[in-house]
């Protein structure tokens, strides 16, 4: 069974039924998606906490490398970069962190450093595991951390891709997938080499990874996507 207790005025109380109903309920999970303001562990007060910082990711530029062209300016939709006095500059504020700015850049002038964003806290209250998204003051949109405890209440631990990858970009087959999900967080963990073949050549193909969750002795199962509520995939913009 799933409940979402969401919108209303502030002090309406819905944190107080989500608590309870999750106290009442038992060896259940219990996630604050409130990330601006959460107050559920207060009542909870859970313990043996482990906390999570989430990050997004911020365009810098090596203005050695820059050359000028303004294709990562007109790439992206949502207007957070400008060029001034002969170098792009970052509105971290509109920032989408999408990656598409270092994806375009003929020069590979862009490097991706990570920025704190805020933190997830996990601990247990009894049988009922507590989950805290909690924004860092300032920030425009808390979806980055929405999206982690999302994917806490799925019971996923670990992210896997398998990646075509060329070791000479050509014509059928570049090196932007492996990028983008370096971008997301992925970590590469091992190469097959030359082990698919395609438009007369062979290709490797890589293994990536990324762990988002704590591995618990026993783990839970898995909650299919399709089973999440459809407000929570909503608030993090999953739908």
């Amino acid at each position: 069974m799933k409940i979402a207790c969401l919108s209303g005025k502030g002090g309406a109380g819905k944190t107080f039924a989500a608590v309870n109903l999750a106290a009442a309920a038992g060896k259940c999970r219990y996630i604050d998606c409130d990330v601006e303001e959460p107050n559920g562990r207060l009542f909870l007060k859970p313990e043996g906490l482990e906390t999570l910082t989430v990050s997004a990711l911020l365009p810098d530029f090596d203005a050695s490398l820059c050359t000028g062209c303004k294709k990562c300016v007109d790439f992206c939709r949502f207007h957070a970069l400008v060029y001034v006095k002969g170098r792009p500059m970052v509105f971290p504020e509109v920032c989408h962190s999408c990656g598409g700015c270092a994806l375009v850049c003929p020069a590979g002038a862009v490097i991706e450093k990570p920025r704190a964003v805020g933190v997830l806290e996990q601990g247990r209250h009894g049988d009922v595991t507590v989950i805290t998204g909690i924004l860092n003051p300032g920030e425009a949109s808390g979806a980055p951390i929405i999206r982690e405890a999302v994917s806490r209440a799925q019971h996923v631990t670990n992210l896997n891709a398998c990646i075509g990858f060329p070791e000479v970009e050509d014509e059928h087959l570049t090196k932007n997938s492996v990028q983008f999900h370096a971008h997301l967080g992925y970590r590469m963990v091992g190469t097959f080499h030359k082990c698919g073949y395609k438009f007369g050549r062979w290709y490797d193909m890589v293994w990536m990874e990324k762990m988002i969750a704590p591995h618990d002795p026993i783990p839970a199962p898995l909650v299919p996507f399709p089973d999440l509520a459809p407000e929570v995939l909503r608030a993090a913009g999953l739908r």
